[in-house]
């Protein structure tokens, strides 16, 4: 359950002053807020592992490496230069990877 921390709390004393009646209407509030979700139907919008994507088009413009990046050979993601950490016998290393 979701906790709405800016929400005003009650003191120990305010609890117990709530009628039967109020707590009785928060909790068929709270069921009347549940909502009935056929499974099939929710199955349907998944895609599986290896499904065929032979008629979909990507547009992903793919830019090269930069002059001022390089790629790290751990995680193998393209960082700028100020992201590097060290570099040995021509092995770059991140500072995510390093920490």
């Amino acid at each position: 359950m979701a906790t709405d921390y800016d929400a005003p709390r009650k003191t120990d004393d305010e609890l117990s002053e709530d009628s039967i009646e109020e707590l009785k209407s928060r909790r068929v509030d709270k069921a009347s807020g549940s909502v009935d979700v056929d499974e099939t139907d929710q199955a349907e919008g998944f895609e599986l592992p290896g499904a065929d994507l032979s008629g979909e088009e990507f547009s992903v413009r793919v830019v090269p490496r930069q002059a001022d990046e390089f790629t790290c050979s751990r995680c193998f993601l393209v960082h700028h230069r100020s992201q590097l950490y060290s570099e040995k016998a021509g092995q770059m290393i991140c500072r995510e990877c390093a920490a």
